[in-house]
């Protein structure tokens, strides 16, 4: 099998291509600097010469306080880009995996979102990413993966953020009326070659990775962890605060859990735990801050 991967270069790329490496598939790993994926004629061409059998769209605008002021920027990545990817793909007859988001819901919900759950993005980033699993939906087989909080030793995450903090600051105060479920890229990245392989009927599926916490609690085990690798990591001191002591440029959903039973009963493909993923990453992560210091 042939897999194009978009966004080749982010966190869920690299995460990519770390599982598609040890598997018998040819593997197409594109990012922007080989094809602008929001030129048409440039993806038609390109998808005319390689014909992957499924492309995985992982690039993504995701910076979602700058979107308010590049709403116009993101709806080009996260929209127009995808419509271009569902015409390659149904000219080429690939099956087109398309990644989305938990900001697609307005966090008013006390219980998991389903799939089928009314959607009410809250800002110009959601809005974008709705709109692109529209533009997934032209494809005339495509599935479509909403997740959240997604971390890994790639790129710029909350985990990475939380590391390397931690180790300049000796106290920090942490917002802990957001509730979600951290998802490990590598975990989301193993789902998706799975949906590949064994794929379920179009639609829309969730997937994320264990269980729910708040931003406070994911901060409190990251630091947690350091600590218990590194002797030398001085694990700071943690406050919780409400989102109104940290007011950012978008509004972000108060919860935004998902509910991962649908992809379980379609395709058999569980959700992942991110408690288990996080000493291996937060290992990577130490390692590689005591390279870039040494």
């Amino acid at each position: 099998m042939r897999v194009m991967v978009t966004g080749a270069n982010g966190q869920l790329g690299k995460c990519l291509q770390d599982v598609l490496a040890g598997s018998d598939h040819e593997l197409i790993a594109v990012g922007r600097n080989e094809l602008d994926i929001a030129n048409a004629s440039l993806v038609k061409r390109f998808m005319d010469a390689q014909r992957p059998d499924v492309i995985i769209n992982a690039a993504a605008y995701t910076a979602v306080d700058r979107a308010e002021e590049e709403a116009e920027l993101a709806f080009k990545v996260n929209a127009q880009a995808v419509g271009n990817l569902a015409e390659a793909s149904n000219a080429a007859g690939a099956v087109l995996i398309h990644v989305s988001t938990d900001y697609v819901f307005d966090g008013s919900s006390r219980m998991p979102y389903k799939e089928t759950d009314s959607v009410n993005p809250m800002g110009a980033y959601g809005e974008s990413k709705l709109a692109g699993e529209r533009a997934a939906g032209h494809a005339q087989r495509h599935i479509i993966v909403r997740t959240a909080w997604v971390f890994s030793e790639y790129g710029s995450n909350f985990l990475k953020t939380m590391v390397k903090l931690g180790r300049d600051r000796q106290s920090l105060s942490i917002v802990d009326d957001q509730i979600g479920t951290p998802t490990y890229a590598g975990d989301l990245a193993s789902a998706l070659v799975c949906l590949a392989l064994n794929q379920p009927p179009n639609g829309v599926y969730h997937f994320c990775g264990g269980d729910s916490c708040s931003w406070y609690d994911f901060a409190g085990a990251i630091f947690d962890t350091c600590g218990e690798i590194s002797s030398k990591y001085a694990v700071p001191s943690i406050s919780p605060i409400p989102s109104a002591e940290y007011p950012t440029p978008a509004r972000r959903p108060k919860y935004s859990v998902l509910d991962g039973s649908l992809l379980a009963f379609k395709a058999g493909i569980r959700g992942g735990d991110w408690r288990v993923s996080l000493r291996d990453v937060c290992t990577k992560v130490l390692a590689e801050l005591d390279d870039s210091r040494a």
